[in-house]
Order: C-alpha cells, then structure tokens, then sequence
C-alpha cells in the first residue's frame, strides 16, 4: 500500500459540555491557535489536504471555516452516534483511492506526525488495524487495551462498560489508530450500539477484526503526553502550560 493511498479522519463534531462554553471544544485557543489547527497541522505532514476529511458536528459552520483555511475537507455527522459511526461518515467523504485510513481526535494536540506514521507503517506491513496505547498510573476514563496470552491486543474496552478486573488494567487506548479500509469498512457494517452509551464504538471494531482471525498491532506510547486530550478548561490550561514551558 503505497503512502498516496492514505487519508485522515479527524474526529471534531462533539459539543465538549464540559468545557462550559458556547465555542466548540476543537476552537478552543491552545498557544493562540484552536486545538483543531494543530491536530490539523500532523493530519498535513502525513497526508495533503484532500487526504484530510473532518468529521464537523456541534458549531459545524464554524468548524468548516477552520478545517477549510488549510485545504481539509468536511462532512457532517448528524446525528452524533458515536466514534464509529463517524468514522462511517468520514469514509464517505473519502475518494476511491483511499486504502488505509488514519483517526486522529480533533482535541488531542500535542500527537507527533512520526508516531502516527508508525502506525501507518504497521499497517502497510501487513496489520488490518493498529493503536496507540499507553501505560498510565492513573487509568481513569480511558478504555482499556485487553491483551491475549501471548500479548497481542484482543480488544478495547471502554471504562464505562468495563468490569472491575478490566478496570485494573493500566494499558489505555489512545484513540488514534490506522486501518486498512477494507476490513474497516466491513467491520463498521457490523457495529451495534450494545452499551452503556447506546453508540456505535469505534473500539469495537479492533474486537471485530480480530474475530476474523486478522492481525491488529498496538504501539506503546513512551511519552503519555502525546495522547492528553481536552475535556475541560483545566485540561487546556494544563497544556498550554506544556506549550508555554517548551516542552513541546
């Protein structure tokens, strides 16, 4: 699969409630510059603009704006039923041409373009699917990465629906991942809402592939800075304190 064949998705139609605002969570400033632009900013090293489809929801027209200053195309997610069903709506906005897709979430960014290129390279060495993960002290919220007895991924689990020994495991998904777009395609056909959130999970289609008997590969993130999302202003602020001390 040669690098012309990828495309971007990037996940950026959530109202982010938490924030407290009016103002999409993906405008929101980091540095002077809204959380989308920098996430757009890896989208552009890995892909060209065409390549790039933003999935807009919440603020929509103000969301396009941005997305369309630097070339990216969008499509509209309504209703808002979930990760994997975004993902659904951003392959239609997708040419022809497209055989492996990246999933970047608009309000995570400090991601480096050199660790989701790994993941692309896993996938174009033979992976139907691979994650970023990390290993955390404090799991939290995030969906869990359950592993096989040789190690290799099995599924993802969210918190929510989790049960007390799944919620013990310290390796979390960060929401980033490639794919091929066949299987991807096929498995998101087969998505139903049976959660707790009555949405269609973009992580279960990593259980799905591997029901299928195909190769799903995980990357270990060194530096869990890479995944921190924005949920709320703390979380902003957290960052912009990152920015501010040149640590990124």
């Amino acid at each position: 699969m040669s690098g012309s064949g990828w495309a971007v998705a990037v996940l950026a139609a959530g109202k982010g409630t938490r924030m407290r605002s009016d103002l999409p969570k993906v405008l929101h400033p980091l540095a002077g510059r809204p959380l989308l632009e920098h996430v757009l900013d890896t989208a552009l090293e890995l892909v060209p603009p065409h390549r790039v489809v933003v999935v807009v929801g919440h603020g929509a027209a103000r969301v396009e704006t941005v997305a369309a200053a630097r070339g990216a195309r969008t499509v509209l997610q309504e209703p808002q039923l979930g990760t994997g069903d975004a993902v659904r709506v951003a392959l239609g906005g997708m040419g022809a041409g497209v055989h492996g897709v990246l999933v970047l979430s608009g309000d995570v960014p400090l991601l480096r373009p050199a660790t989701v290129a790994g993941l692309r390279d896993a996938v174009e060495h033979g992976a139907a699917a691979a994650l970023l993960t990390a290993i955390l002290e404090e799991p939290g919220a995030y969906g869990r990465v359950l592993r096989e007895a040789d190690g290799s991924v099995a599924a993802i689990v969210e918190a929510r629906d989790a049960s007390p020994e799944e919620l013990a495991c310290r390796e979390v998904n960060a929401g980033v991942y490639a794919f091929r777009r066949e299987p991807l395609e096929q498995a998101l056909a087969g998505l139903r809402p049976d959660n707790d959130q009555g949405e269609y999970y973009l992580t279960d289609v990593i259980g799905v592939l591997k029901a299928r008997g195909l190769p799903v590969a995980a990357h270990v993130l060194d530096d869990p800075l890479e995944m921190a999302g924005v949920n709320t202003r703390e979380d902003l602020a957290r960052l912009e304190a990152v920015l501010a001390a040149g640590n990124r």
